[in-house]
């Protein structure tokens, strides 16, 4: 007999993977033959930062129904974790050089601190989530939202020093750029710093999509559509929200740790609640429910922010006329037409509800009815 609780995985799925594959295949070739300074590069490991953390909050906001403002204070957990278990202890002294060399005096590989990056996240979320996930909508938003603020200022605090390394910054941990594999000269053989990131964030959002298929994602959806319908189909909201909350923050660690990764320092006051509010605008394009449109989107906030609306912010002359408006920040108002824009075409994000296999399935359906109309 067959098994009947198994699943077919069918084309769309396998087009999908394809895809993917396809997109990290492309991202490796691209980068062994053009430069390296390529702003291609920049974006992609910066996007695949964003892309995850997004996903995590949409997790949350999309899939679970709660509100919550605190990513980047999770990130903030997660980045320093990452940076303070991975300084090498022979450079411990320059880095906290006000804190006598600081109070961890050992380091750990950096797949282990993106580990604990993830896991401190998700521990201060079980912590948070106590008393703020009795909260409710706007209410719990700002809660979440203070969180992450005082974490900021606490990581600044002088006290903590020795640990975070008070208001100075964490520096000489591995980043990307220490994947590249190099010569015994020292010259880049093979570039890795762009595929790594691509590769960890496939992973993470890979594990985001199968919790989301799973019983427990199920769970979460009826939560998010009806609370009183699933408590009485047997769902235990509290435990429910809060394992959400902390797999939500757990991932947004990891992000922080990529994060640091990406810019090869730390320094706590660089998470403020723009970079929440950047990665909750990034959710709301993409489509709130829909992990394909949070990292569709990632990669276009980033790559029209940082590189397509470059040239706005700098004199342009055509001919001997001079393109009125063109100055340094005009880029920002460009970008936040574009946005309104996209708000207003686009009411529930780029992809809405829908995920790439959704859109395949409806393409292949709509060839086969005009195969069959004809």
């Amino acid at each position: 007999m067959k098994d009947l609780t198994r699943k077919k995985i069918d084309s769309a799925t396998i087009i999908t993977g394809a895809i993917v594959i396809a997109v990290l295949l492309a991202s490796f070739i691209a980068e062994q033959f053009m430069p390296a300074t390529s702003m291609l590069f920049t974006v992609l490991k910066k996007s695949a930062t964003y892309a995850l953390v997004a996903v995590s909050m949409n997790l949350l906001n999309g899939f679970t129904g709660i509100f919550s403002l605190g990513q980047a204070g999770f990130m903030l957990l997660g980045a320093y974790t990452y940076g303070i278990f991975t300084i090498p202890v022979a450079e411990r002294m320059n880095v906290y050089q006000y804190y006598n060399g600081g109070l961890v005096q050992f380091v750990v590989p950096w797949y282990v601190a993106m580990l604990l990056a993830g896991l401190v996240a998700a521990f201060f979320a079980f912590l948070i989530g106590l008393p703020v996930l009795r909260l409710k909508s706007d209410y719990l938003a700002i809660a979440s939202l203070g969180f992450a603020e005082i974490i900021r200022a606490l990581f600044q605090w002088d006290k903590l020093g020795p640990i975070t390394n008070g208001s100075n910054m964490l520096r000489l941990f591995p980043s990307f750029n220490d994947f590249n594999i190099r010569n015994a000269s020292g010259e880049v053989v093979v570039y890795l710093d762009t595929l790594v990131p691509l590769l960890i964030t496939t992973l993470c959002v890979g594990i985001i999509v199968l919790l989301i298929n799973s019983t427990f994602g199920r769970a979460l959806k009826a939560i998010r559509d009806d609370e009183i319908a699933a408590e009485a189909m047997g769902i235990r909201l509290a435990s429910h929200k809060r394992l959400a909350f902390c797999v939500s923050s757990f991932f947004a660690g990891v992000g922080g740790a990529m994060l640091a990764m990406y810019q090869a320092t730390v320094q706590a006051n660089g998470f403020t609640t723009i970079m929440t509010y950047e990665i909750l605008l990034i959710v709301v394009i993409g489509g709130i429910g829909s992990v394909t449109g949070s990292c569709l989107s990632a990669f276009l906030f980033v790559a029209a922010s940082e590189w397509w609306l470059r040239f706005l912010d700098q004199k342009q002359m055509l001919g001997n006329f001079e393109v009125p408006l063109l100055r340094n920040g005009f880029r920002r108002v460009v970008f936040s037409i574009i946005i309104m824009v996209v708000v207003l075409f686009f009411r529930r994000g780029i992809m809405g509800t829908k995920e790439l296999p959704d859109l395949i399935r409806g393409f292949k359906n709509r060839r086969r009815k005009e195969a069959a109309s004809k």
